[in-house]
Formats: C-alpha cells, sequence, structure tokens
C-alpha cells in the first residue's frame, strides 16, 4: 500500500499539487495532521516557504542565518493562560545564534507551554515573539520549516514504520536525497536496526530515538526540545550531546527544557531557571558550577536538590 494511502487511514490528508507561487520542481506534497489535537495545515511548497529573508532555503547556514537578525529567538512579554490559570507571565527571553540554551523548573512552572509557543503548536495570548527571524503571528509556516521539535509525545504515527515516519516527514519538507538522510539520522540515534518496525511496537526509548531522528532529518537551525532525555537510556544520552550540537551547516541553536540539573547543565552553554511563568535567572555556563546553581535553583523555585 502507497504510504499517502496508509497515512490517510490514521486521518492524514496528503494531496499532491503544483506550487502556487509556480516554482520549478513540478508536484510537492501538502499535509494536514493533528499534534497535541490541533490540525496544522501544512502547505509546503518548494520555493516559496523560508525563502523571503534572503532568498535563501530556510536550512540556511549559520552564517547565511545571520542575515536573520543576532538572535534564533527573541520574546519579550509572552504571556500565555489556560482559561483561568495563567502559564506564562509576561516572559522575556534572547538567545543569540548557535547557543544552546538550558531552561530548568520545575513541573507545571511553565517549561513545556514555552516549547509549545515557540514551536507554533500553541497561541499566545500577548507578546511579541520571533523564531529564526519570522513573527510567529504572521509567518508560522516559516518557523516551522527552521526548527525540529521533541516533545512528550514522539509526534509519529504508530501504524507506520520508523522509516515510513521519516519518509513521509521528509516528503513534506521536500527533501532530496531522502532515504539518504534517513540512514544518517537513524545511525546518529542508534535507530538503524528498529528502521522496519512499526512506530507502535517500539519500547518508549525507540520511540524517543524516532522522534529524534524526525526533529533532525531536515537539518532545521533551530532545536526545541522539551526533556528530551526522558526515556533515553545510557547509550542513547551519550549521543544526544554529539547529536543536537552541530547540523551539515554549522552549529545548530538549541533550547531545551528539561528540570534535569546534571543532564542540563552537562549539554547547555546557557543556563535559565523557569518559575512562575516567568524567567527568573540566566547565566553563562561557564559562571557558574554545579553547586552553586543547585542552591541557586533551590532557592528560585524551593526545591530541594
Amino acid at each position: 500500500m502507497r504510504l499517502e494511502q496508509r497515512a490517510s487511514t490514521m486521518g492524514i490528508r496528503v494531496e499532491i499539487h503544483r506550487p502556487a507561487c509556480g516554482a520549478k520542481g513540478g508536484l510537492v506534497p501538502c499535509a494536514c495532521y493533528l499534534i497535541h489535537n490541533c490540525c496544522i495545515m501544512e502547505c509546503l511548497k518548494e520555493g516559496a516557504v523560508g525563502r523571503a529573508k534572503k532568498g535563501e532555503h530556510a536550512g540556511s547556514s549559520m552564517a547565511e542565518a545571520d542575515g536573520y537578525g543576532p538572535h534564533a529567538i527573541h520574546v519579550k512579554g509572552l504571556s500565555k493562560s489556560y482559561g483561568p490559570q495563567a502559564v506564562l507571565r509576561s516572559l522575556d527571553l534572547s538567545l543569540p545564534w548557535g547557543d544552546f540554551l538550558t531552561v530548568f523548573g520545575p513541573n507545571g512552572s511553565g517549561k513545556t507551554t514555552l516549547i509549545k509557543v515557540l514551536a507554533t503548536m500553541s497561541r499566545p495570548d500577548q507578546g511579541d515573539v520571533t523564531v529564526a527571524g519570522y513573527d510567529l503571528r504572521k509567518e508560522a509556516t516559516a518557523i516551522r520549516r527552521n526548527i525540529g521539535v521533541v516533545t512528550h509525545q514522539p509526534l509519529l504515527y504508530g501504524d507506520l514504520t520508523a522509516r515510513e515516519n521519516l519518509r513521509f516527514h521528509g516528503r513534506m519538507f521536500g527533501l532530496t536525497r531522502l532515504e539518504e538522510r534517513i540512514e544518517r539520522a537513524a545511525d546518529l540515534v542508534g535507530l538503524r536496526p528498529h528502521l522496519s518496525r512499526r512506530v507502535s511496537v517500539l519500547s518508549h526509548g525507540m520511540q524517543k530515538r524516532a522522534s529524534l531522528a524526525r526533529a533532525i532529518l531536515h537539518d532545521p537551525p533551530i532545536l526545541l526540545l522539551d526533556e528530551p532525555e526522558t526515556g533515553l537510556d545510557q547509550e542513547a544520552l551519550a549521543m544526544l550531546s554529539e547529536m543536537v550540537a552541530a547540523g551539515d551547516r554549522g552549529r545548530r541553536t538549541v533550547l531545551m527544557a528539561t528540570h534535569s540539573l546534571e543532564r542540563g547543565l552537562a549539554l547547555g552553554n546557557r543556563v535559565a531557571i523557569l518559575t512562575g511563568g516567568r524567567i527568573a535567572y540566566q547565566s553563562e555556563r561557564a559562571l557558574v558550577d554545579e553547586e552553586m546553581f543547585r542552591g541557586t535553583y533551590g532557592s528560585y523555585t524551593q526545591v530541594a536538590e
């Protein structure tokens, strides 16, 4: 059965059409898929999305990315509530290109909500957000081409094999040399022996590896990671730093949310503490040692570490 037919059995509508922009390249895919129960229409038209800033494709080098401004992520006055519950409160955050920021915070501090907003999976109530130089409210599709996302949910389709999931994802981005990319991403996360297995029968750890492979498959300049270490064994954790640090086009910018102080301090070159819906503390990693940071974290969050 063709991938499009199999995908349609899981609520994924796939259409093949000619790009409205008139770009060369023939037929390109369009997909409507569900992420966290939010239906997001992706119209990834080759040559139309991600070129507006400099006439370049979205997966640009860090030197090219400098043309998008000094910050990969810039947030000013971000607020988000769920009903009467305020989760993010006038949050400010700036992340320069090429940096790895680890955002620490206890459960319920707003880490996951921040990742979802930056990933265009949740709309902010107030505030200005730019990612890769694109305005979140006006250019969400362009942002999606420039980010790789790992959340608590694998964002994979259980009835497809790991390879089919990656192939489907790659086709949505119009990737060239797709099978080569799939093999390389699978090797990076140790997934190759399991590529032919359905995602639904993979262990939680292997599903997380497949999710990581999906996030880096299109070589995005920015990664948004929500506790990516959860469910990974020691072998996979050892791969994590190398995998997220650099892509084909230069060093990636990474924002990782976690409550694991040991793992987060080992990976990031910048650290922040999110509590009460705001960034309460920021520092360069080199300026803090682990013992001192544990005390700082406890003082801001009233969590004993």
